[in-house]
């Protein structure tokens, strides 16, 4: 798609009446970094994330497999921000004005996944490059640092530890991590929830990742789906990266502004 096609898909959800602006965090906001706590948007990427808050009837969230308290952290999110949050593959939600919400949890799946998590941290204590993340309904098998080989041995080890007893949990895989699960939620039934709180009647989502394909499948054909870097994607428009999506970004701003004066 070229920048004047580009620029006509924009002019035509900036024409919505409410509209809802989601992003993922890590890959399309942030850069992919060895440490994850210690990603942060770029700058032109935060710039262009405030601008859009400040164009009217215009509501923005960032939509991410992130724990709502990690969330904020990266995003260097504050109490009184006006930016909603679907953490947890919007499992977990932030609202402005009402704080954290997730829905109760057996007990049950809390203990397994304390001890699955504990087992996977003992298995993989070994495997250099290979870190455990604690997620609020399960955790992540980080191998961004590893080797081919330490990568494939750690994702093989935990596998083997979760599928005799939670073979049931949800599974994904990314950028070099694959997570585990006991709550189902993913990104299409978050877009649906910040759609319907909203009101809002045109979407824009972003993601980077196989797991954003999810909410870009689900998106209608008033909405558009924006693909940060390669792959087979649902989106209709794809950009290389961060500045270039950042750059979209402050266009469709730009153009929100715009059509409500």
């Amino acid at each position: 798609m070229t920048s004047s096609d580009v620029d006509r898909v924009l002019d035509d959800v900036a024409r919505t009446a409410l509209l809802l602006v989601a992003l993922d965090f890590d890959g399309t906001l942030s850069p992919l970094v060895d440490e994850p706590m210690s990603a942060r948007m770029l700058p032109e990427a935060r710039d262009a994330v405030v601008a859009l808050t400040r164009a009217p009837a215009t509501t923005v969230a960032l939509v991410s497999g992130r724990s709502i308290p990690d969330l904020r952290l990266i995003a260097e999110h504050v109490d009184d921000s006006p930016v909603l949050l679907a953490g947890s593959h919007g499992a977990e939600t932030w609202t402005p004005g009402e704080g954290r919400r997730a829905t109760p949890d057996d007990p049950a799946d809390i203990a397994l996944r304390d001890r699955l998590r504990t087992q996977a941290e003992h298995a993989t204590a070994g495997m250099e490059g290979v870190w455990i993340e604690p997620k609020t309904f399960g955790f992540g098998v980080h191998t961004r640092r590893a080797d081919a080989a330490t990568a494939a041995a750690a994702r093989d080890a935990v596998e083997a530890l979760v599928a005799p007893v939670a073979g049931h949990w949800r599974r994904r895989s990314g950028h070099d991590i694959l997570e585990f699960a006991f709550r189902h939620e993913g990104k299409d039934g978050a877009i649906a929830q910040l759609r319907a709180r909203t009101g809002a009647t045109a979407v824009v989502f972003a993601g980077d990742d196989v797991t954003d394909e999810d909410a870009l499948q689900s998106l209608g054909p008033q909405d558009l789906g924006i693909r940060v870097g390669g792959g087979p994607t649902a989106a209709r428009v794809s950009v290389s990266g961060i500045p270039q999506l950042a750059e979209v970004l402050a266009r469709l701003a730009e153009r929100r502004v715009a059509a409500r004066q």
